[in-house]
């Protein structure tokens, strides 16, 4: 049989691998803090004689858009948006040390800081807690204060911030986290305070992109039904 219905097949399906990073872009477009996932396609020959000249398509994931999202005031005094290339150190679900962009924090009824999706944010010596009824002030380098009614500030901690000399590698659950393990503290990383980074993903590029891999993917199905057509055709002509 013709290898062009094989490779129509791995064709579409590397499109299809393609639309579902296209889509989870397009549904994070306005997740704070989120990077957006690359894809690509690379050719694979088929080994055999007589197909030097046919190649598989497949689908590949070289990484994230590292690019920084539009940063929006939000005057709310845990609100953060890490400034350069600096992320923000939290814990899993896992346990695991893993780094976000999102700097939406909340204090939990136990005094314990945490993202607004509910991970314990980390500090340079592990999680932070803040006084009962106190305000939060937060520094930009970190720096984490909590203010009693009538009182001065006091430091409690200072947020685990991490500047990453090779790109992070995105965990299944969202969070990214350093190749070789955790990555020390960085003490010239910055944030602001009382705003949000916002999602990277352009919403009108990522759906012309969509738009594109439908009609690639039309277009691989295509070859799939001339490649059986063609079969069917050999099979009468070398009929008895």
């Amino acid at each position: 049989m013709d290898r062009m219905i094989y490779l129509s097949m791995s064709g579409a399906k590397a499109t299809m691998q393609r639309q579902d990073v296209l889509a989870n872009n397009l549904a994070n477009a306005s997740t704070v803090g989120f990077r957006a996932e690359l894809q690509a396609f690379r050719a694979v020959p088929v080994q055999g004689s007589g197909a030097s000249t046919r190649v598989y398509a497949l689908e590949s994931t070289p990484g994230y858009d590292a690019s920084a999202g539009p940063v929006t005031g939000t005057g709310r005094n845990l609100d953060v948006a890490m400034k350069g290339s600096a992320w923000l150190a939290v814990q899993g679900l896992d346990g695991t040390e893993a780094y976000t962009r999102g700097g939406s924090l909340d204090v939990s009824a136990d005094g314990t800081l945490l993202t607004r999706s509910g991970l314990t944010v980390l500090g340079d010596g592990g999680p932070i807690q803040v006084p009962a009824n106190s305000e939060v002030v937060i520094g930009s380098d970190g720096t984490i204060s909590a203010k009693a009614p009538g009182g001065r500030a006091t430091p409690v901690g200072r947020l685990k911030l991490v500047t990453p000399e090779a790109p992070l590698v995105r965990g299944t659950d969202g969070l990214f986290r350093g190749a070789d393990g955790d990555l020390p503290a960085d003490g010239n990383a910055r944030l602001q305070d009382g705003a949000l980074e916002g999602s990277n993903v352009s919403p009108v590029e990522t759906m012309v992109a969509m738009i594109s891999a439908a009609r690639q993917f039309e277009a691989q199905m295509k070859m799939m039904q001339t490649a059986e057509a063609n079969e069917k055709a050999a099979a009468r002509l070398l009929a008895p």
